[in-house]
């Protein structure tokens, strides 16, 4: 890996003793107003061509010229070129010009000018508009340190402006305060770019851009930009880098011997991640885990593909199906259900008593009897429930639950359910007993309130359960309402193989610091919602209880793709949703957020708020700009974000990371990497 110059190694304040002009660039204007924000400098034609132009967004520096021998006033003013100014004698040079050009008096003594040299020296002259981005200083340890405003200006007119040269500009944007840029623990992810047009940077040496291990691991980045600008092969390059951070882990999680409080230390001395990343990628338009044309071989899943697995709604070859037993796994599956919106939109009053059933299972269900007794029969009914609607059953599957001779003579079906049924079997015998539960010919029901303190034998989540199965909104009633009918369209996120549940297993290879795709491309909206947030929530619970017993946390990378359709919208308040809690909490818990979509305002302010880590291709409206104004000194950018060429500014995006200062304009490089 090709490693910089630091700051120190390259001196920022070099100068030559005998003509005592700045070697650290070449030489494009002074200063003619200057404040702690704002520096408005005056250039010439000349000394631009001698530069190879300046270019808005440039970085320039400001040196001051006077006492250069009192060690305390060195520094360099960071500067960055934001739009052309007027300089105080305009008006007059316009004046003279709108003359000269009525007049059309020849004055030069050469063919290609009609002006002479003084007329043309006077014009030549211009103004810049700059942002004080800070200043670069000497600490008491003669080492170069960057700070992000001004301590103190002097006169502007003791002030040199410098471009800063090929070795003094890769050592600032690479500024690293404790390490070396490009060293151990950066990885390349482009190069410095200031404009579209590139007749004079094609030129000049290429400028590499690095990004650290610890910017992104365990960190919120957004990639905001119009369709085909480049925000997917941005978001590649992250998982390229991070994939090269977790081969350089070092440890194995869960065989870890560190003490509590080294544990608690996701990265070693030299910037590496102790245990390997896991990177998990909701993919909606099944670009990451398909082959397209727009990869052209060099999707995730081809490059990666002994690190990756891919997941998918529906059965496809290669992919591991994400379905749910719903007769194994109870609770999931009835989470699922829940959360399905052709139930959880149903204001049926029968659907929302179902809907507020309890399928817990009770923490006294082996001490207490009756408990036991009650939870076993709603399992039954419930899981009767899936049967009517057609859920596959599992090979040899039978169910029990008690009930005394009383209730089984008054039911009237010969098999003893505590001996185990079949589904069928359970269901006749569930749907005779709400027949005849009201009518109670022998009074055993109404025995059974009187020894009890007035309790049913059937309790209200048994009775909703029986609604649901029997289609009856009252024992012995007529079946005019759809019941379990209504969960039919649910079969699809079942299966009736024996499996882990796939939130577990997902969540066990991210552990291992596998790279997850999960193909939600073929389902609809409402599913592809309910999985991902099934799936992020159960890596962040169990990330929380490895928090809170000092466990080791291993970074896990959430990616989202069109991130607007799952995430909450701009208004949003609710902090209780699992995308506003990873944006918040993630960052204690080694969970990293990465999101792509196409506009700023399109995603909730409690997540813009948290993020660290920028990428800005292209917005073409105001009002995109106007929010993104708002954040970071990215209005310096707002003109050129607002032009694009879809033939030559694809990847060339305003950066600006956890451990950088300002926004740093970067053309990022092609995925996949080179060799």
């Amino acid at each position: 890996m090709s490693i910089i110059k630091s700051l120190t190694e390259v001196d920022l304040f070099k100068r030559d003793k005998k003509t005592e002009n700045w070697e650290t660039g070449i030489f494009v204007g002074r200063p003619f107003r200057l404040s702690y924000s704002k520096a408005e400098i005056l250039v010439a034609d000349a000394w631009k061509e001698r530069a190879k132009g300046i270019p808005q967004g440039c970085f320039l520096l400001a040196y001051y010229d006077n006492r250069l021998d009192d060690k305390n006033n060195v520094e360099a003013i960071l500067l960055r070129v934001i739009q052309p100014t007027k300089l105080p004698t305009d008006q007059a040079v316009i004046s003279s010009m709108v003359e000269y050009y009525k007049d059309n008096i020849k004055t030069g003594d050469t063919e290609r000018s009609q002006l002479d040299s003084f007329t043309r020296y006077e014009f030549s002259f211009s103004g810049l508009e700059c942002s004080v981005l800070g200043s670069f200083y000497k600490d008491s340890d003669e080492a170069t340190r960057f700070g992000a405003d001004l301590e103190n200006f002097y006169s502007a007119h003791n002030y040199s402006v410098i471009k800063p040269a090929s070795d003094i500009l890769k050592a600032i944007v690479n500024y690293r305060e404790d390490n070396t840029p490009g060293g151990s623990g950066d990885i390349k992810i482009g190069k410095v770019r200031y404009s579209s047009s590139r007749r004079f940077q094609q030129q000049e040496d290429d400028i590499p851009i690095y990004v650290q291990a610890t910017d992104f691991a365990g960190k919120r980045t957004a990639l905001f930009g119009m369709t085909r600008t480049g925000k997917s092969n941005t978001l590649k390059k992250i998982i390229q880098a991070c994939v090269e951070m977790s081969d350089n882990a070092q440890l194995i999680l869960d065989n870890s011997q560190e003490s509590p409080e080294e544990v608690l230390k996701p990265f070693t001395e030299d910037n590496h991640p102790k245990y390997p990343i896991g990177q998990i990628i909701f993919d909606i338009n099944g670009e990451y885990a398909n082959p397209n044309l727009q990869d052209q071989g060099t999707a995730i899943f081809d490059m990666y593909q002994d690190k990756t697995i891919r997941y998918s709604t529906v059965k496809k070859d290669g992919f591991l199906e994400m379905k749910v037993n719903f007769y194994r796994e109870v609770e999931n599956g009835f989470d699922l259900i829940k959360a399905n919106p052709i139930i959880s939109d149903n204001t049926s009053n029968y659907v929302k008593a179902f809907q507020s059933i309890d399928l817990t299972k009770p923490e006294d269900y082996d001490t207490n009897y009756s408990t036991k007794a009650r939870y076993d029969r709603r399992i039954a009914v419930y899981l009767c429930c899936l049967y009517r609607a057609s859920f596959k059953e599992p090979q040899r599957f039978k169910i029990s639950f008690t009930a005394k001779d009383t209730v089984r003579n008054d039911v009237g079906l010969d098999f003893n359910p505590s001996q185990g049924l079949t589904l069928e079997q359970a269901a006749s015998w569930w749907e005779k007993f709400w027949e005849i539960y009201a009518e109670d010919i022998n009074n055993t029901f109404a025995n059974y309130r009187q020894k009890h303190e007035g309790r049913e034998w059937a309790d209200e989540d048994l009775k909703a359960l029986l609604v649901m199965l029997t289609r009856k909104r009252t024992s012995g009633g007529n079946a005019t309402i759809d019941g379990f009918r209504i969960l039919k369209s649910i079969r699809e996120q079942h299966t009736n193989t024996i499996q882990e549940a796939f939130d577990k297993n997902i969540l066990n290879n991210l552990r291992k610091g596998k790279i997850i795709i999960v193909d939600l491309s073929l389902g609809n909206p409402e599913i592809q919602a309910m999985f991902s947030e099934r799936i992020c929530r159960c890596i962040f619970n169990d990330a929380i209880g490895r928090f809170t017993s000092t466990k080791p946390n291993n970074f896990i990378q959430f990616y989202f793709e069109e991130a607007h359709n799952l995430f909450p919208k701009k208004d949003d308040k609710d902090l209780s949703q699992i995308y506003n809690r990873l944006a918040k909490e993630g960052a204690k818990l080694n969970l990293g957020l990465i999101y792509a979509t196409q506009e700023v305002s399109s995603i909730s302010s409690n997540i813009l708020k948290a993020t660290q880590n920028w990428f800005i291709s292209h917005l073409n409206n105001e009002d995109e700009i106007k929010e993104l104004r708002k954040y970071y000194d990215f209005s310096d950018f707002t003109e050129g974000l607002i032009r694009f060429s879809q033939d030559t500014d694809k990847g060339f995006v305003r950066m600006k990371t956890y451990s950088n200062s300002f926004v740093i304009p970067v053309q990022i490089d092609r995925f996949p990497p080179e060799d």
